[in-house]
């Protein structure tokens, strides 16, 4: 019989899921504070449980493992890249990066990704599977416990498309900001998209207070099909809408990102395109110079043709930042670390493997 992923119970369903095993419903709010407070990683760590119960649970469920393979310290910032294995082999990145109002965390929602942005490294080899909900958990757990300082903010951003993961990414959210957990404020926590437009509608519903990052990458229409494949499903105006439902219901602003490509994406068209869309919206624009990879010839903008873009926008009263680049002496994008390691691990030819 297949054990059954305990930490993805929500406060609620495991005490519903104790009682019908026989056992009072006050062991939950215990068995619940050893996963998502004292970080458990095994039913024997449960000392104020019977041996008995914690037997009983060990036959019947399982704490799935989250498993760091690698792990990369930055020595230009306070930036550390994790690799974690799964249960069944897969893996996937997070990120810690340290600020002076506290440790934010990058993590994945997938195992891969099925939404073949241009110049993403997390794509090239497709969708794996979904991450469960316990399995986008415990990569915080983890960076909790081995840093031994606590997660403060949470950024939704590494391998993975959240909103292609709806039901286990809602949940998520909604388990990591339980006061019977981490306790992580919803406002703390931002979680990018592509731009899933029925998703971006049914997340404005759903009474949460994250931040929403749009990919935006393309001034136009025509730029976003060229870099990314879901433009060819949902029309630009689509998605604008769609983000301005999610700030009318939620009254939190949308972020805009937008990654920017030498030649490609950082003209002056581009400056006046991006004003005409966000200048009556309450929003932020977030500059990304990207990050190259092997297998695409797109390359970053040097940093004066960065400022310049950045200046024009302002200019044109656009609240803009360019992002300040973490980890640059790591693999710091998005899936570069996970194809890096699967091709020692492989013995796969240098050629397969992202640069640095």
């Amino acid at each position: 019989m297949e054990k059954k992923d305990i930490v993805s119970y929500n406060y609620d369903e495991l005490q519903d899921e104790i009682k019908s095993i026989g056992e009072k419903p006050f062991r939950a709010k215990q068995i619940y504070a050893w996963l998502h407070e004292k970080l458990a990683e095994e039913f024997d760590e449960m000392t104020n449980l019977s041996k008995a119960l914690r037997e009983k649970l060990d036959q019947a469920y399982e704490i799935r493992k989250v498993k760091v393979v690698a792990h990369q310290i930055s020595k230009v910032d306070p930036t550390e890249k994790f690799l974690f294995e799964l249960e069944d082999g897969n893996r996937i990145e997070s990120v810690l990066m340290k600020y002076n109002y506290g440790n934010s965390v990058c993590i994945s929602s997938q195992v891969g990704c099925r939404m073949g942005c241009r110049f993403c490294a997390s794509t090239l080899d497709g969708l794996e599977r979904n991450l469960t909900t316990s399995e986008m958990l415990r990569q915080i757990y983890q960076i909790q416990k081995m840093t031994g300082e606590r997660v403060s903010n949470v950024v939704v951003m590494g391998t993975g498309e959240p909103l292609d993961n709806y039901d286990n990414f809602v949940k998520f959210i909604h388990m990591l900001s339980d006061e019977h957990g981490l306790n992580i404020s919803q406002r703390s926590i931002t979680a990018s998209t592509c731009g899933i437009v029925p998703n971006i509608h049914r997340l404005a519903g759903e009474g949460l207070q994250i931040t929403l990052a749009l990919s935006l990458h393309g001034s136009s229409q025509e730029k976003r099909k060229k870099l990314m494949p879901i433009a060819n499903k949902y029309e630009l105006s689509e998605v604008l809408e769609a983000c301005d439902d999610y700030y009318k219901q939620t009254g939190r602003r949308v972020t805009f990102e937008y990654s920017l490509v030498a030649g490609v994406n950082d003209g002056p068209d581009d400056v006046k395109e991006l004003t005409g869309i966000l200048k009556h919206r309450n929003c932020h624009l977030n500059l990304i110079t990207v990050n190259p990879i092997k297998e695409r010839d797109f390359k970053k903008p040097d940093s004066k043709k960065a400022m310049e873009f950045q200046n024009k926008l302002e200019k044109n009263g656009i609240n803009v930042t360019i992002r300040r680049e973490r980890g640059s002496d790591i693999d710091g994008a998005c899936g570069q670390l996970r194809r890096r390691y699967g091709a020692v691990k492989e013995e796969r030819p240098d050629e397969d493997i992202c640069e640095d």
